[in-house]
């Protein structure tokens, strides 16, 4: 049951992060949990484990984290469609 808590909190992280950005349109669920527990490591990494969580995963450091990996993703993606 924990995994699943923390697929679907992974993936409306991944949401949050993809409507912030404005380019997480064409992203599907799956690319949404990626994002967010990508994101969730990332920002927790980078800037620790302050704030509420949830799932084990501190909210703001995670949603903070998952906006650069959603950008990260769109630019490099940019260039190889280019």
């Amino acid at each position: 049951m924990s995994l699943l808590w923390t697929l679907i909190i992974g993936g409306l992280i991944g949401l949050i992060a993809g409507v912030l950005t404005k380019k997480g349109g064409s992203m599907g669920w799956i690319a949404n949990i990626v994002a967010g527990l990508v994101g969730a490591w990332l920002g927790q990494a980078l800037l620790g484990t302050w704030g509420p969580s949830l799932a084990g995963m501190a909210l703001i450091p995670s949603i903070i984290g998952a906006v650069i990996v959603v950008l990260v993703t769109f630019f490099v993606l940019a260039k190889i469609n280019k």
